[in-house]
């Protein structure tokens, strides 16, 4: 299947939004799950955007395009009202917050054509600048790497051959690492979709939205609900609830993105409770009379595993 997810796909479902001033990286260092104060411009982050009580409701990749300077890549259907939400924080600092979709062209990179632009070597949420454009590592679908390429509108896109956004989103269901879209605004905690593990939160920087529940959850008794990668034949989005049998009433789960399998059914990241994952027993979407799913396994490591 990983041969397929190999090319450059334009990615419209995603927006921009760019903070500039001189205090940008200070304002978001005390809005969001990352730290931004310690960016160097070799990286990038995965950053989630809380209410005060721990619930994610905006996901990032956050990159410095100059010091002053930070853009945060997102769903575009939230970006609107996160913008809005980000903007009532700003306060006395010297930071302004827009929308920046028209101005930068976003695309997705996989495969043979992520190998001949990146590095051979590199973490994700590493990043590389190409004349204007950067170009920011992901976590592999399927063995392959992939990359986000943030460029100025005005710029060419990247070489490569064409692939549709239908299976770069496949991608990004089967490497994990899901992206808060507006069925699953404040659904879950950062840690419910893995994101301590996939480098989402840093646990030493100083406060922001929802920290004491972030920092609870972890830290606190073992986590009970996790992000998993499933499969199931029936079609499946965003924000449908997930059964199982032992309960036919009272939903275990969530899904929290999903997308077309190229070779039938379809893929999904499910966040649920660890302990129906691990009962024996029939899980399904929508309904006990549902499609059925079928769990597989992680793509990376659980921050508890390490």
């Amino acid at each position: 299947m990983s041969k397929l997810l190999n090319g450059v796909s334009p990615l419209p479902h995603l927006g921009v939004i760019r903070v500039e001033g001189e205090d940008a990286a200070k304002f978001l260092q005390g809005q969001l799950t990352q730290d931004f104060v310690l960016l160097e411009p070799t990286q990038a982050r995965l950053a989630a955007f809380c209410s005060a009580k721990g619930r994610m409701q905006a996901s990032f990749v956050g990159l410095q395009r100059s010091p002053s300077e930070i853009l945060l890549v997102c769903s575009r259907d939230i970006l609107a009202p996160t913008l809005k939400r980000l903007s009532m924080f700003v306060l006395r600092a010297k930071a302004r917050l827009t929308d920046a979709s028209a101005d930068f062209g976003l695309y997705g990179i996989c495969g043979d054509a992520a190998k001949d632009l990146l590095p051979a070597v590199g973490e994700p949420w590493s990043k590389a600048d190409i004349g204007q454009a950067s170009a920011v590592r992901l976590y592999p679908a399927d063995g392959q790497p992939r990359a986000l390429w943030v460029a100025p509108a005005d710029q060419p896109s990247p070489a490569g051959p064409a692939l549709s956004p239908e299976l770069w989103q496949w991608g990004e269901v089967r490497s994990g690492v899901a992206t808060v879209t507006a069925p699953i605004v404040e659904a879950f905690v950062p840690q419910m979709l893995n994101y301590e593990s996939v480098g989402g939160v840093n646990f030493k920087k100083g406060c922001y939205p929802g920290q004491e529940v972030v920092a609870r959850s972890q830290f606190r008794g073992t986590l009970k609900r996790r992000a998993f990668v499933a499969h199931g034949e029936g079609e499946m989005a965003a924000g449908q609830e997930v059964f199982h049998s032992s309960d036919a009433e009272q939903p275990c789960g969530t899904v929290a993105q999903a997308a077309a399998a190229p070779d039938g059914g379809w893929d999904a990241i499910v966040s649920m409770q660890v302990s129906a994952a691990e009962h024996e027993g029939r899980l399904t979407v929508g309904g006990a009379a549902g499609p059925e799913l079928r769990l597989q396994p992680l793509p990376y490591l659980l921050m508890t595993d390490i």
